[in-house]
């Protein structure tokens, strides 16, 4: 079961009122055993004008058909998802604890899935968003980035526009 370096003072304080209003949603997924070793091949197309950075990131590989069909109801299944190494409310690592204080900051509603609780899930990851790192946050349904990605959308204020488009829709 999963529940769905710039110095950014702002982001790091988190009041325990704020902790408070955290909700978890419990998520069960059935996920095939990984498959290693497999050609993963990816291919780039910059879109939009997110200043250069690509806005859409395609990935043709061999991940199970199954898994990907799972992956693709639990990220539309929210507007805001983060598979990130622990939960909202503990974080287990810094990367992750920064996109969720990013997030909690700009007061998003979101979901977490915990990616250490299946190894599945994990490797597939990789391979669905053509990512190799965690967290990975998804907004609407598409793969935004990682934690320096998210960062950077923040301090440009890109971010918080992309949110509250997202939200109101």
């Amino acid at each position: 079961m999963f529940t769905l370096q710039s110095q950014l003072p702002s982001v790091y304080s988190t009041s325990p009122s704020t902790r408070a209003h955290s909700r978890t949603t419990d998520v069960s997924l059935s996920l095939p055993k990984p498959h290693f070793g497999r050609a993963l091949r990816c291919s780039t197309i910059a879109t939009g004008n997110r200043a250069g950075r690509l806005r859409s990131i395609r990935c043709q590989s061999a991940l199970d058909p199954n898994l990907k069909a799972t992956l693709d109801k639990v990220v539309t299944s929210q507007k805001i998802v983060l598979f990130m190494k622990g939960t909202k409310d503990f974080p287990q690592c810094g990367f992750s604890n920064t996109v969720v204080s990013i997030l909690k900051s700009l007061n998003a509603p979101f979901e977490t899935i915990n990616i250490l609780e299946n190894e599945a899930l994990r490797q597939g990851l990789k391979e669905y968003s053509c990512w190799p790192t965690f967290p990975q946050l998804y907004i609407d349904g598409e793969f935004f980035g990682g934690c320096d990605i998210t960062v950077e959308a923040y301090k440009s204020g890109e971010l918080q526009e992309l949110l509250e488009r997202t939200i109101c829709s």
